[in-house]
């Protein structure tokens, strides 16, 4: 499931619009729809996106040894 996709999932479980969500953030929701049509939402969209969700976005690469990569 790539970031756009899990988007619309949050937005589904939190029972908000993604308009709403646009708006939220801070964006138009043209805008927003526009880089949710081509996956190009921020690392830092994405962090903003869970604050006002009130969710928890981790964003790493975890190896077999259990290191991360951040």
């Amino acid at each position: 499931m790539n970031n756009s996709e899990q988007i619309r999932v949050l937005c589904a479980i939190r029972g908000i619009s993604l308009a709403e969500l646009a708006r939220r953030i801070n964006q138009t929701p043209q805008n927003f729809n526009a880089k949710l049509k081509r996956n190009t939402v921020t690392q830092e969209e994405l962090e903003h996106i869970a604050r006002v969700l009130e969710a928890h976005y981790e964003h790493y690469f975890l190896l077999e040894n259990g290191e991360r990569v951040e």
